[in-house]
C-alpha cells in the first residue's frame, strides 16, 4: 500500500511541476482588497492557481486527518473497553452454568458438571 500511495504522490508532483511550467508566461496582477488602497503582487499564472489550488485543499485535508484522528481515538476506546469487559467476565466465577434437572448425569462421567456446596444445602432442606 505504501508503494501506491508514493506512485500517487510522484505523479502528483509532476502534475503540479508540468501545469507550472505549461502556465508561467507573463506575470499577472494579483490585488488583495486589505484597505481603501489594493495592494497588488505581480505572479506568474501557474503560481497563481497553485497558491489558490493550496487555499482550496489544505483546509479539507486538515478536517479529513482531524475526523480520521477523532474516529481512530473512539475505536480504540470501544476496543479497550470490550477487551477489560472481556477479561473481567473471565475472572469471574461461572455461578450461572446450571445443570439440566432431567438429565442425570453418568456415573464416571468427567464433563456433567458437579452439585456445589450451596445446592447441597438447598437439597438438604
Amino acid at each position: 500500500m505504501q508503494i501506491v500511495r508514493t506512485i500517487l504522490w510522484v505523479l502528483l508532483a509532476i502534475f503540479i511541476v508540468v501545469f507550472v511550467m505549461l502556465n508561467y508566461g507573463e506575470p499577472q496582477r494579483v490585488r488583495i482588497w486589505l484597505s481603501e488602497d489594493p495592494v497588488g503582487f505581480d505572479w506568474p499564472v501557474g503560481i497563481i492557481a497553485l497558491v489558490f489550488w493550496l487555499l482550496g485543499v489544505i483546509p479539507t485535508w486538515l478536517y479529513h486527518r482531524s475526523v480520521k484522528w477523532s474516529l481512530g481515538r473512539r475505536i480504540r476506546s470501544l476496543e479497550n473497553s470490550i477487551k477489560s469487559n472481556a477479561l473481567s467476565q473471565r475472572h469471574q466465577p461461572d455461578a450461572t452454568v446450571d445443570k439440566p434437572a432431567d438429565i442425570p448425569a453418568e456415573p464416571g462421567d468427567t464433563f456433567a458438571p458437579t452439585q456445589s456446596s450451596a445446592q447441597k444445602d438447598d437439597t438438604a432442606e
